[in-house]
Formats: C-alpha cells, sequence, structure tokens
C-alpha cells in the first residue's frame, strides 16, 4: 500500500512540476515558477555581466579634460568593428542571458505577457546593445518594451535609455521633446528624475543650447544620490560657466568639487584645482599662496597617480612668470611620469619648444616640435600649425650644424701643434670622467640586477631547490629607463658592462675569431692554479707595455684633422654662406633682430667671397635702422664709401630716385625674364631665374623670382613638382605677399588639380600628337611639311597645329581642330599609310580634356596604358610608340600657341616665337594659370 502511495505522490509532483514549467499555462504556478527564475537565475547573472562591463567602459574611456565632458562617460568608437576584433565579453554574455530569459520564460499567452520579468529582460538586452555601441538594435528592444509592457514599472528609465540611444543616433531634438514629455509624467523626485534631467542636459548640449543644459544639470545635481555624478555634475557645470564668461560661477563650481574631498572622483579634484590655476592672475595674485597649494598637492600621496597634471600647472606658473629655468623642469618632471593624457604630453613637448625657441636654441626647439606631432591628432588645425613651424626650422636646423661643425673643424686647423694637444689633452681628461662615472653607475646597477635576480629564484614558490639556480651568466632583463633607449640589450650600459663581466668569469680573455669557444684559445686562468701562473708571468707581463685606449691619446683625434688647404677653403665657404642664410632667415622668418645682426656681423669679421658682403651689409643697415640707429648710420657711410658705384650705394643716397629702372636693377632684371615667361621661353627663362635668385640673394626682389620659377617649374615638370615649389616660396617667404599667394595655391588650387582624372567621356574636341625631341630637328620640319601638304591637299582649313612643350627634354606637335574620335583616326590613317605623306612617327589620338590633364600631370604613359575611366586603350596605339615621344610623368600644363595650316608657305616664314597660347583657355578651365600669380610688371614694384 505504501509503496502505490509513493507511485502516486511521484506522479502527481511530476504533474505539477510540468505544468510549472509550462510557458502555455497561465497558471499561478507558472506565473511565479518562471518570474522567479527569470529574475534570480538568468537575468541576475546577466545584470552581473552587465555591471562588470560598465565598470570596465568606465575604465577604459579617459576622460578628455581638454574638452568638455559630455554627462554619460562613454566615448564613441572611431572606427567600426572590424572582423577579428573582440566584443566586450561581458555584454556579450549580458545579451546573451537577456535573450534566454526571453526565449525560455516568456509567457505570452492570449495577447499579453504573464511574465512580470519580461520587461527587465528586454531593458537589460538594450542596455547591453547600447553599451555594445549597437545603437539600432537597442532601440528595438526598448521600444518593444515600451509598445508591450505601457504599465511596467521599469517604463521611465526604458524610456530615459530610449533617448540616450536616439542622442548617440544623433536625433537630439526628438530626445528633447520626448524627455520634456518624460519629466512631465514623472511623479517622485528620485534618482530616475535625476537620469532624466541629466539626459536632457546632455541633448541640450549637443544642439549647443548651453542655458538650459545648465539648468537642468542643476536639477540633475540636486536630485542624484551618487557621489560619482555629483562631482562629475558639478566640474561639468563649471566648464560650462566657463564656456559662458561667467568665471566667478565656474571658480566656484570647480571649488565645489574640490569640497567634496574624498567623495568626489579623484581625478575630478585634481583638474579643479588645475582649472581654477588657469583662472589665476599672474600679475596681482598671491604667488605663495598658490605656491603652497600646488607643492602640498604635489606631497600629497594620493595625488601620485596625477602628478603629470600637478608639474604642468607648477610649469605654466613658473613660464608666466619668466622664470624658464624651473619652468623647463616641471615640464621634464610632467614628462617623465609618462602621462595616458596624449594632449598633456603634447602641451609639455610644445611649451617647452616655445621655451627653447625663444631662447634662440632652434635645433632643440625643433626636436621638441617633432615630438608634439607625435602626440597631437594629425590633420588637426593645431596639428598643422606646429608641423609648418617645425618645417620653418628644417633650414635653421640645418645651417646651424653646418656653421658649428666647420667652425670647429677651421679652429682645430688654425691652432698650433701644443695647443690642439692641449685641447685634447683637456678633452680625454673629462672622457675619462665621464666613463668611470658611467662604469660604476652601471656596475652597481648590474649588481642590483643580479642581486634582485637571485631573491626572485628563492622567493618563487614554484622553484624547487632540485632545479638548481639560474645560470647567472644571464644578464638581467632590462626596462626602458632614463638612461637607455629602450629594451635592446646594447643600448643599455648596465647591461652591457653586467654582461662583459659575466663573460670574462665564464669564458676568459678570448680573441674576435672563428672557433673561440675551443679551450686551447682560452686565456682564462683557472682559480687553482692562479696564483702559480700570476708568479710565473708577473715579471714577463711587468715588461710588456701597457694597452691603451687610443681614443684616451690625442694623435687619435689630431690626425683626422683636415690639412689639405683646398678643403678648408670649402668649407669655409660652406660656413660663411650657413652664417648668410642664417642671418637672412632672423631676420625675415622670425624676426630677431638681435641674433640675425650677430651672424652678420661674424660673416663679415671672416672676410667671405665677394657676392656676400653687400648683401650681408645692406642687411646690417635694415636690421640698423630698426635696433640701433647709430650703426646703421655708420653701415650706411661704408656701403656708400666702400661700394660707391654699387646699385646699394645708389638707393642709399638717392632712395626715392629711379634706381630701380637701371638695367641692372632686380625690377629690370625680372621684368625682362618676365617677358620671356610670357612669350613662351620656359626653358630659358628657368636658367634666368635661377641666375637671379643666386645674384640678388637676400634682395626683396626673389620672393617673386621663386613664385616664377614655382610656375616654370610648373609648365615643365608637372603637379608635384610645382606643388613642391610653391610649398617651398610659402615656407621661406611666408610674410611676402609671394608667400601668401603660394599658401592659397597650394590650399585650393593643388588639390582641384590633383582630382583630374583621365576619363572616357564623350567629346567634340579631339587632337593628334606627334613626340618630337627639338622643333628645329630636320624630322620635325619634315613632318609638319608632310601636315601642311595634306591639310592643303584636303581642304581641311579648319585643322590647326602647334608645337607644344611638355617638357625639358619632350615636346609634341600636335594637330588641332578635329571634331570626332573617328575623323581623327581615319587622319592618322591616311597620314600614315598614303605614299604622298607616310608619317612614320607613332600618333597619339586624345581628346581635349584628357590633353590638358596630361600636360598638367606630365602622365601620357598611363593614358598610353589605357588608365582610363573605362579602361580602354587609345584605339590607334599599337603598344610600340618610341619613348622619345612619351614625355615623363607627374608634371604642369604648356600649351603652344595654334598655328594655322591653310597656307602652308606663308607658315614656313612666319614661325611664332611663342607657340604657347594655343590651349590658355583649356589650361583656365583647370584652374592652371597661363602666367605667374603675381602682379605684372609695372604695376607694383
Amino acid at each position: 500500500m505504501k509503496t502505490n502511495t509513493l507511485k502516486y505522490v511521484f506522479f502527481t509532483g511530476l504533474f505539477v512540476f510540468l505544468i510549472a514549467c509550462s510557458t502555455k499555462k497561465n497558471t499561478f504556478i507558472s506565473r511565479n515558477s518562471h518570474a522567479l527564475s527569470t529574475k534570480d537565475n538568468v537575468l541576475y547573472n546577466g545584470k552581473l555581466a552587465l555591471d562588470k562591463g560598465i565598470a570596465e567602459v568606465k575604465l577604459e574611456n579617459i576622460d578628455n579634460f581638454w574638452e568638455r565632458l559630455p554627462v554619460e562617460r562613454m566615448q564613441l568608437k572611431d572606427n567600426a568593428m572590424m572582423p577579428g576584433d573582440a566584443k566586450n565579453a561581458n555584454f556579450e554574455r549580458a545579451e546573451t542571458k537577456a535573450i534566454k530569459a526571453i526565449q525560455k520564460h516568456s509567457m505570452y499567452i492570449e495577447g499579453s505577457e504573464k511574465n512580470p520579468q519580461m520587461d527587465e529582460a528586454h531593458l537589460l538586452l538594450g542596455k547591453a546593445r547600447y553599451y555594445d555601441q549597437r545603437f539600432i538594435p537597442a532601440l528595438e528592444a526598448f521600444n518593444y518594451v515600451l509598445y508591450k509592457y505601457p504599465s511596467s514599472d521599469k517604463i521611465y528609465e526604458v524610456k530615459i535609455w530610449r533617448e540616450k540611444t536616439n542622442m548617440r543616433l544623433e536625433n537630439d531634438a526628438i530626445a528633447v521633446n520626448n524627455l520634456t514629455k518624460l519629466l512631465k509624467e514623472i511623479k517622485f523626485k528620485d534618482q530616475i528624475f535625476a537620469d532624466a534631467n541629466a539626459t536632457l542636459a546632455q541633448a541640450y548640449l549637443n544642439l549647443e543650447e548651453k542655458d538650459s543644459a545648465v539648468s537642468k544639470l542643476k536639477i540633475a545635481l540636486d536630485f542624484t544620490k551618487l557621489n560619482e555624478e555629483k562631482s562629475r555634475y558639478r566640474f561639468i557645470l563649471g566648464q560650462l560657466f566657463e564656456e559662458l564668461g561667467q568665471k566667478d560661477s565656474a571658480f566656484a563650481m570647480y571649488q565645489s568639487v574640490i569640497d567634496m574631498k574624498r567623495k568626489a572622483g579623484r581625478q575630478y579634484v585634481i583638474q579643479a584645482h588645475a582649472k581654477q590655476a588657469k583662472q589665476y592672475n599672474y600679475e596681482k595674485g598671491d604667488t605663495l599662496t598658490f605656491l603652497n597649494k600646488f607643492n602640498a598637492l604635489i606631497e600629497d600621496r594620493e595625488n601620485r597617480p596625477y602628478l603629470d597634471v600637478l608639474h604642468h600647472q607648477m610649469a605654466l606658473f613658473y613660464e608666466k612668470n619668466n622664470n624658464q629655468l624651473k619652468a623647463k623642469k616641471h615640464y621634464n618632471i610632467s614628462l617623465k611620469k609618462k602621462s595616458q593624457d596624449s594632449y598633456l604630453a603634447a602641451s609639455n613637448h610644445r611649451n617647452l619648444a616655445d621655451l627653447y625657441f625663444i631662447d634662440s636654441k632652434f635645433s632643440t626647439a625643433g626636436k621638441y616640435y617633432d615630438s608634439t606631432l607625435v602626440f597631437l591628432k594629425p590633420r588637426t588645425r593645431e596639428y598643422n600649425l606646429i608641423k609648418k613651424k617645425r618645417e620653418n626650422l628644417a633650414d635653421v636646423i640645418k645651417y646651424e650644424g653646418i656653421a658649428q661643425v666647420n667652425d670647429s673643424i677651421i679652429s682645430l686647423y688654425n691652432m698650433s701643434d701644443e695647443a690642439r694637444t692641449a685641447y685634447f689633452d683637456k678633452y680625454i681628461a673629462d672622457l675619462k670622467i665621464k666613463e668611470k662615472e658611467l662604469l660604476l653607475i652601471a656596475e652597481k646597477e648590474a649588481i642590483m640586477k643580479e642581486n634582485q635576480q637571485k631573491g626572485e629564484v628563492n622567493n618563487d614558490p614554484t622553484t624547487s631547490s632540485s632545479k638548481g639556480k639560474i645560470n647567472s651568466s644571464l644578464p638581467p632583463a632590462s626596462k626602458p629607463s632614463a638612461n637607455n633607449g629602450g629594451d635592446f640589450y646594447f643600448y643599455n650600459p648596465a647591461t652591457v658592462a653586467y654582461g662583459k663581466k659575466e663573460f670574462a668569469k665564464i669564458w676568459g680573455k678570448r680573441k674576435l675569431q672563428d672557433n673561440w669557444r675551443v679551450s686551447s684559445m682560452s686565456t682564462k686562468i683557472s682559480k687553482d692554479n692562479a696564483t702559480d701562473d700570476e708568479d710565473k708571468t708577473s715579471d714577463k707581463e711587468s715588461k710588456k707595455p701597457a694597452v691603451v685606449d687610443e681614443r684616451f691619446t690625442s694623435d687619435f683625434y689630431i690626425k683626422k684633422i683636415p690639412t689639405s688647404q683646398t678643403l678648408i677653403d670649402s668649407l669655409s665657404k660652406e660656413r660663411n654662406f650657413a652664417y648668410y642664410q642664417l642671418g637672412v632667415i632672423y631676420k625675415e622668418k622670425f624676426k630677431e633682430y638681435v641674433l640675425a645682426s650677430k651672424k652678420l656681423e661674424q660673416l663679415l669679421a671672416y672676410n667671405p667671397e665677394e657676392r656676400l658682403v653687400l648683401p650681408s651689409m645692406y642687411n646690417l643697415y635694415k636690421i640698423y635702422e630698426i635696433i640701433n640707429k647709430g650703426k646703421a648710420d655708420a653701415m650706411k657711410t661704408r656701403i656708400i664709401s666702400e661700394y660707391p658705384d654699387s646699385r646699394y650705394a645708389q638707393i642709399l643716397n638717392n632712395p626715392d630716385s629711379q634706381i630701380a629702372l637701371s638695367s641692372d636693377s632686380p625690377k629690370v632684371v625680372y621684368e625682362n625674364i618676365y617677358k620671356k615667361y610670357q612669350d613662351g621661353e620656359f626653358k630659358t627663362v628657368l636658367t634666368a631665374t635661377e641666375q637671379a635668385i643666386d645674384r640678388f640673394a637676400g634682395d626683396e626682389v626673389v620672393p617673386k623670382f621663386e613664385l616664377l620659377k614655382a610656375n616654370i617649374v610648373a609648365k615643365l615638370n608637372g603637379l608635384d613638382e610645382y606643388a613642391k615649389a610653391l610649398n617651398f616660396v610659402s615656407l621661406n617667404y611666408p610674410n611676402s605677399e609671394e608667400g601668401k599667394k603660394a599658401e592659397k595655391q597650394l590650399s585650393v588650387d593643388i588639390p582641384k588639380l590633383s582630382a583630374l582624372q583621365l576619363s572616357n567621356n564623350e567629346s567634340k574636341n579631339w587632337k593628334i600628337l606627334y613626340g618630337t625631341k627639338d622643333f628645329e630637328d630636320k624630322n620635325t620640319k619634315i613632318l609638319r611639311e608632310k601636315i601642311k601638304k595634306f591639310v592643303a591637299d584636303r581642304g581641311l582649313s579648319k585643322l590647326s597645329v602647334s608645337l607644344d612643350i611638355y617638357t625639358m627634354t619632350d615636346n609634341f606637335v600636335v594637330i588641332h581642330g578635329i571634331s570626332s574620335q573617328d575623323l581623327a583616326e581615319g587622319i592618322v590613317s591616311i597620314l600614315k599609310d598614303y605614299k604622298d605623306y607616310i608619317i612614320k612617327e607613332k600618333a597619339i589620338v586624345i581628346s581635349a580634356e584628357n590633353y590638358a590633364i596630361v600636360q598638367i600631370k606630365k602622365n601620357i604613359d598611363e593614358f598610353l596604358a589605357g588608365n582610363l575611366a573605362d579602361n580602354p586603350p587609345p584605339p590607334n596605339w599599337d603598344g610600340t610608340i618610341e619613348k622619345e615621344s612619351v614625355a615623363q610623368q607627374d608634371k604642369p600644363v604648356q600649351n603652344q600657341e595654334q598655328v594655322p595650316i591653310s597656307n602652308s608657305k606663308k607658315q614656313d616664314s612666319n614661325q611664332p616665337k611663342n607657340p604657347q597660347k594655343g590651349m590658355e583657355q583649356n589650361d583656365n578651365q583647370f584652374g592652371l594659370p597661363p602666367s605667374p600669380q603675381m602682379e605684372k610688371p609695372g604695376k607694383k614694384g
């Protein structure tokens, strides 16, 4: 009987259990069973994973205190998730748990959900997707809760999360509208109310409505119960007051963050001190109070993770008070703290560079600017400004290096033998002291690391005595430090010294030769018979001369000094030119007139070659007019008396005269060269321009010549070289009108021209090209005669021919006026096959648009290879075109004047000087100017 009763009880319990597990039965047991399983099992674990993931996000997302902080501490990823990139496993787990709860425990019966935990499951699902930055799926999850569970107790929280997601999708106006309605619905002023106001404040910030954001953020601050949020909201309010110009309110808000002490996040407290420091009045403020405050902050052990920020502020304080020595010290300390704030590191490097720049230590400044660029984001305004400033220093660093090295060599050359020996003896003594100090430090570090390594082995619980000790011959692992250059073994002097010592212990002294491990090669002395060997060899060794390192002998250095007078003269000329360039650069680029005058005065003391004397004296006169009127008068008198017939003397004697009109003046030379440029004599003009630049070095007209040269380079060498030439003008003459024009062309015209591409677009203007090296060549003349005969025979009066320069070595004979590609191909076929003409040269059929691009970019090879938009090669091209008719790549437009050929006899006797004007219309439509981008001669000097 008992057995039967147990069976009934068992089957009844099993039946009840099955009923309870069913998601299709709307019973009290089913509802509560699934709700309990969902809440205390699946959702519990999912929420734990979500909280862990949020904590990781807060650690990974380091706030950028140089900008206004967002209300929510989660930054969007710069790059989309790539294949193979790992997601945050915690958010993935939270999403999995939410999906599991929905799939296994949802009780959707008769049009409604019977499991009261399903709204929380969908909320968890939305949050996991939100933090995983999958905002569209997250929005779907939140909308599902609003649609299916309108009476849920989580409805306000879901609405807040939906608007957060809308803001991430840049639907800020929608978020403002919905959150404003939500605030009217919320009855209780609790954490949900605070979150809603904070979210609305962020929406207003996204819309740049700062006043509205301030009011909502204040409400959120009043009702939030989380100290981390209180400190963050206060800090953001301080930033907003700063942006609104309310400095007193900002200072008070930052002070409220500081007054929270340990309740606030430490980073907010430190940054609040830094923000207050920026409002400090360096002229009237209490410097003692400021220093006491920041020194106390630096000494506080709690602030060790933020010493980079504190020392940066101290450096700014000393810099503003003109104490550059201490400013540099604190900037360097801030850098040594290895800050995670990349912009702080960039600011430290930039400010150090500026300090060295002010001290005229341009080489050192250049190195710090290089480091600044490493930490700045490329393609930002500040990055471009620093990069340009660094490029301006390139010539200074170059010429300073030349001047320093050559000065040293020449100085040693001019010394007597006794003076040289004394000089190097002193250098060797200093070198020995430094090496001895370095060796002592290296040995100490090696011993410390060896002891540390042994200690680690002895204290390692996994190391048993049976395994023995670690081989002491292995050097300790090196770590980057101030004394080494990284992890590489030989960059660390400590590990090198340690390695040498251990090698000597094991192997003894061995020569660098093959099979050095063989014992017979060893000069190692065993410890057992070391005393006997020393006694036997002591007499022999005492007689041997001690081996001296040749670096410690003066002869080692003296024999490296050049002895050739020719070489010394060459070094002197190079040094003199470097001094002249430095003087001009300091004067023109950096307005460092005192430094410029020192360089030019030193140059004149060296008795330089004649071509540098007068320009140097005239530049000194211009500098003295600014810094010393007395010296200016003296220099003027000297120029007039010593060089009375020079152009400079005539200018100084009568500044208002028409000296500029003399045939030797820079203005007249420029006008003559410019006229030849307009006539299309580009190759001649290029040589003349380069000679004029050398001749008038230091003169105010040089930027005009440089810009003219850039335009000639465009005609002969193409777009890439044109950009380089413009860059040179803009960097070397930034304050001149030509430099500003070059800068504008670089930023506006060059990108447009670079964007041009060869294409297969239909055209109503076609050309036939024949390559040639020389317009006066016999074969070229024969080619032209045949073309003229063809035009006369066929009555094609609309056709014209031009002689177009392509590069310095290649040119084209071009037939213009062809209306279609088929007609052009027919003409080529006739000229090639008919016995009356038979032109053997390979022809190129090209549209006018593509020809203009070819002239701009010098990419005829690309055209011939068929690299067009639709990629078909030219129909007439058989792949055998000779190299001489294919010009070099990468160079701008040179178009020749069209020559009508209806009257062949007249054409022969009237060959135009300028074969360049015929294509000017095509030049202009692509933005490439047919003439230099400067004022024409005669309008302005």
